[in-house]
């Protein structure tokens, strides 16, 4: 191999999609993806897939099974001062859900169902804007593959930013982390709860009937090490505590990290024939579960003008995105700043917090403002 029309460099979810998308409109694709399949297969991600990725799947063919064991939700609820609020998805966007279905399980179906070359273990080295070409190393050996168009799905770290020649970005960083937890308990909620509590915000998703996913706010500095499982179960029973007789079930913990959380977003997200799409391109605290859904849609839309042959399309690509990554980057801070105790604010931003938590619950606009963005905003 050393042509394609289209080298898409990264076999996540977005490199993945858009060359399955490609694929069933007959158009030459080669995915490279650097680590193994096991690895790809098995990454712990994203776990909420908002109205439009479901949408997408079901469109493409690559929705079967995520229909037979994904969770629907109609909504999630909020607790701080030990009471919970529930919100009502369809009841206030015209009848939208989520759906829990792991990334994991979305890559393992769209390799399931890749038609053209993936190359696991190939390392993308650097990416041509202008001649159109990757240099990879595959098997022990370097190799150049031509493309009319490239579109690097490498994710934060990869290459494909690093290749464009002329790039703005713009960042925060946040003072605090997520400490994830996988465990093999049923899920103590049947909806998702976002909590606020003095020690700092928690969550509980859940990944299967039978595995529930939780987090705790911690500090970026902090180490698992200090977070034995006792310590970690006591402290998710103290945040989601309310008043009357709901109780967190507790069980052996399989997996644990500690993530950072920021906001990023480069811009353009084109250079000649190489595009950016996903988190090459733009990154968001996992708080308003928009990452994965946001590389859904930039492929979805690179896709559609790759497709068409219609260079204008191609040429509005970085523009039209960068819209709804805006959008998603307001929501994702605007709900991490509402749920998170910042240790170093004064008592004047917290009471501003709580302000804005109880104002959102009490009000109609606020929660139909929160639903519509949460499961997503209709595709242009």
């Amino acid at each position: 191999m050393n042509r394609t029309r289209v080298g898409i460099i990264g076999g996540g979810p977005a490199g993945l999609l858009l060359g399955h998308l490609l694929d069933r409109a007959g158009i030459a694709n080669v995915v490279l993806e650097s680590r193994t399949r096991a690895y790809v297969e098995h990454r712990q991600r994203a776990g909420i897939l908002e109205q439009n990725t479901v949408d997408v799947l079901r469109e493409c063919g690559a929705g079967a099974r995520m229909d037979r064991e994904g969770l629907v939700h109609e909504g999630i609820e909020l607790r701080f001062d030990r009471r919970s609020h529930r919100v009502d998805f369809p009841g206030l966007t015209g009848g939208r859900t989520v759906m829990v279905y792991a990334q994991t399980e979305v890559v393992k179906d769209l390799v399931a169902l890749r038609a053209g070359p993936l190359l696991f273990e190939a390392e993308a080295l650097a990416a041509d804007p202008d001649a159109g070409v990757i240099r990879y190393r595959h098997r022990g050996a370097e190799h150049e593959l031509a493309c009319e168009l490239i579109v690097a799905c490498d994710g934060f770290h990869g290459i494909g930013r690093a290749s464009m020649p002329s790039v703005t970005t713009y960042q925060r960083d946040y003072p605090f982390a997520w400490l994830g937890i996988l465990a093999s308990v049923p899920p103590s909620c049947e909806e998702l709860i976002y909590a606020h509590h003095e020690h700092g915000f928690a969550l509980h998703s859940m990944r299967s009937p039978s595995v529930s996913r939780l987090y705790l706010q911690v500090d970026p500095d902090d180490h698992l090490g200090n977070w034995p499982d006792e310590r970690i179960w006591d402290e998710l029973d103290t945040r989601f505590a309310v008043d009357g007789d709901w109780r967190l079930e507790r069980g052996p913990i399989t997996d644990r990290s500690i993530t950072p959380m920021r906001s990023f977003v480069a811009e353009p997200m084109r250079s000649g024939r190489l595009f950016l799409a996903g988190d090459a391109a733009h990154i968001v605290p996992p708080t308003g579960a928009k990452g994965l859904n946001l590389a859904v849609a930039d492929v979805t839309l690179l896709a559609r003008a790759i497709i068409s042959g219609d260079e204008r399309l191609l040429a509005g690509y970085s523009e039209a995105a960068l819209r709804r990554v805006w959008r998603a980057e307001h929501f994702s801070a605007w709900m991490t700043a509402m749920f998170h105790r910042d240790h170093g604010q004064d008592p004047f931003e917290h009471r501003l917090q709580l302000a804005q938590l109880r104002y959102t619950a009490a009000s109609d606009a606020a929660m139909t403002s929160l639903a519509e963005n949460y499961v997503g905003l209709p595709f242009q």
